[in-house]
């Protein structure tokens, strides 16, 4: 397996890992939220296809897909669509469930980003991965990128285990 290959499938562990977390998940409460945790499912699902497809077009070019996002004030998202201000990065989750997909359409987003960014980084030869960017306030070679997706899926995934367990929806080992 080469360093493309590696890095691809460490970003589609994360993805199959987080994924367990999903289970006990709807349309009645991907939108809830407790007091004492920042985010739910409907926002997390969001945040994380966002910020992949923004990494994944750091190595493919390609931009935002239109059939899943929406550029508005916050609150353009609907039952198909994120506004990509609604999950962005310092956004703030809202209940209101019109502002979000559904639960079934947020999981179909956050599978079509990730599978973009598991095949974009597949693909990167050598040269590619060396590749500065920017990434946030940082230059980073897109092989840290890569890396980085798998860490923001993992800390989003400790998140949705607390959710979980604020929500009573139990352990995903039961």
């Amino acid at each position: 397996m080469n360093e493309s290959e590696l890095l691809s499938s460490a970003v589609a562990q994360s993805r199959d890992l987080f994924k367990r977390y999903l289970r006990g998940f709807d349309d009645r409460n991907h939108v809830t939220q407790t007091p004492s945790l920042p985010n739910h499912v409907a926002w997390t699902l969001g945040h994380l296809a966002l910020t992949l497809h923004r990494a994944a077009e750091k190595f493919d070019g390609r931009p935002l897909p239109a059939s899943d996002f929406v550029t508005g004030d916050g609150t353009a998202g609907d039952a198909n669509r994120y506004d990509t201000e609604s999950v962005s990065f310092g956004s703030k989750p809202v209940s209101d469930a019109s502002r979000y997909p559904s639960f079934a359409r947020c999981v179909a987003i956050f599978d079509a980003a990730i599978n973009r960014m598991c095949a974009a980084v597949a693909v990167a030869d050598e040269q590619k991965l060396a590749t500065l960017v920017k990434w946030g306030p940082f230059e980073s070679p897109l092989r840290d990128v890569a890396i980085r997706m798998v860490f923001h899926n993992g800390t989003h995934t400790g998140q949705l285990a607390d959710l979980r367990r604020a929500l009573g929806i139990g352990s995903i080992f039961a």
